[in-house]
């Protein structure tokens, strides 16, 4: 990491097209000085944000979900490289994910290694169910901010993800003890009308965060329908609550959010790398471009000009 990313030991600083981005990976806190203009030759050259699928591995099996169901995983090592040179061309943070990430076989190791030897923010997305006493204290000090899928309330949840909504409950509250806990909440015509009730919940376990999933399609398959994203709208547009609301990019079409980095084309703001080690635009794309022994960041130049954006 050179001195120019990094103020100390949990801020950075991230340049783009939109200014001059200060990050503190410790509180969460970020400030966008878009009033000055960054040539375009000191741009960060990595998205501010990269999402990890460590594995494909779930023991869940919910219909909607967009995962590959072909085992794979990972290597430890070569994922170390491509978080260390990510680090170092202006990313802030990585998600871990799968599958199941608390599934991959070294989970706390690389949590630990993202934390200690890069200043990326480590954050990781689970079902909650795998989470105990042992692996948090494995995790304890590794992980900025942890995000739980919660699919409906009750007995919607239930019916959805086949476990039990009090032991999931349960999970949540141990998962705060170990970071800020955000909620991702999967929207489709069966959970739209649990949104309230998840808003409770969400205050309940003292959520940082509440993050808006419209269902995706899956091979053509599923998928939100205009008429209970026109709800999700309404219902976003009557929020009041205290927990901040957000939304998916790759879910936002119909949907007003507020978006500070408008100038920034999509791999400025986030990359998806599979468990094959494909770097992708998102965790939806089939397509995506290999990452070969040159790197994560020569892949997702090629990634671009495959697509027709030479921006990185």
């Amino acid at each position: 990491m050179t001195l120019s990313n990094k103020i100390c030991e949990h801020v950075k600083v991230r340049t783009g097209p939109s200014g001059i981005h200060i990050f503190d990976r410790r509180t969460g806190v970020n400030i966008l000085l878009d009033e000055v203009k960054v040539p375009e030759a000191a741009w960060s050259l990595a998205p501010r944000h990269i999402s990890v699928a460590l594995t494909n591995a779930c023991e869940l099996s919910c219909p909607y979900c967009y995962a590959p169901k072909r085992p794979a995983a990972l290597d430890f090592g070569r994922l170390a490289g491509w978080l260390t040179e990510l680090d170092d061309n202006g990313c802030l943070g990585v998600g871990f994910g799968g599958g199941e990430p608390t599934l991959y076989r070294k989970f706390a190791e690389i949590c630990q290694y993202a934390a200690t030897s890069t200043g990326l923010a480590v954050s990781f997305t689970t079902h909650g169910h795998n989470l105990t006493e042992n692996l948090i204290a494995k995790l304890h000090g590794n992980v900025h901010f942890v995000r739980l899928s919660v699919d409906g309330v009750g007995t919607t949840y239930e019916a959805l993800r086949g476990r039990s909504f009090s032991l999931l409950l349960d999970r949540l509250r141990l998962a705060g003890t170990l970071a800020p806990v955000g909620i991702n909440f999967l929207v489709n015509n069966l959970t739209v009308a649990d949104l309230d009730r998840a808003i409770e919940l969400a205050i309940d376990v003292g959520a940082a965060e509440f993050l808006l999933l419209p269902e995706q399609s899956v091979n053509g398959k599923g998928g939100i329908d205009d008429c209970t994203v026109k709800t999700l709208q309404s219902w976003i547009e009557r929020y009041r609550g205290p927990i901040p609301l957000t939304v998916s990019e790759v879910a936002s079409d119909g949907i007003s959010v507020a978006n500070a980095f408008t100038g920034e084309s999509s791999l400025r703001g986030y990359a998806h790398i599979d468990a094959w080690g494909t770097v992708k635009r998102t965790s939806y794309d089939d397509e995506g471009q290999a990452i070969g022994a040159d790197g994560v960041i020569k892949a997702l130049g090629l990634l671009n000009a495959l697509q027709g954006d030479n921006r990185i």
